[in-house]
């Protein structure tokens, strides 16, 4: 299928977030980056959406692209389109999420694709991540009632 059009179209995005409770503690699983832009920063798991696929297909292929993990109970949140949120083109991110009460849930999980490494990191410990992840951050603690 051809795809011609007379304006730019932006692209779109997932990102995922998956937490997992322990006791009091929420952990959060991140990336971090293997390739520009935020090389060796901190993400959200995620990637762009192929044209033959769904954003949900999208954000569980990127989740098991890049951390191993294949994860059907993703859901849906929120939509983002700041104007410059990716440096390399316009873009639109759909992110899901995902909140487990097991620790042990995934075990396993390992760094895969264009992610350097994966960790569940505390979220009280968390620091500048890349793109607007930490607005995402913010939104979706409040969102499951979070707080930090």
């Amino acid at each position: 299928m051809s795809y011609t059009y007379e304006y730019p179209r932006p692209a779109v995005s997932v990102d995922t977030a998956v937490f997992r409770k322990s006791g009091t503690t929420l952990d959060l699983l991140l990336i971090r980056r293997g390739n520009e832009p935020y090389k060796g920063q901190f993400a959200l798991p995620g990637g762009f959406v192929d044209m033959d696929e769904t954003v949900e297909e999208a954000a569980r292929r990127e989740l098991m692209e890049e951390c191993n993990i294949d994860c059907a109970g993703l859901q849906q949140f929120k939509a983002y389109s700041t104007i410059d949120r990716d440096p390399r083109q316009r873009t639109i991110g759909i992110v899901f999420y995902y909140v487990s009460e097991s620790e042990h849930e995934f075990d396993g999980f390992k760094a895969g694709d264009d992610a350097a490494e994966a960790e569940f990191v505390n979220v009280g410990e968390i620091g500048n991540l890349a793109f607007d992840h930490n607005i995402v951050l913010k939104d979706l603690l409040k969102h499951i009632g979070y707080e930090k």
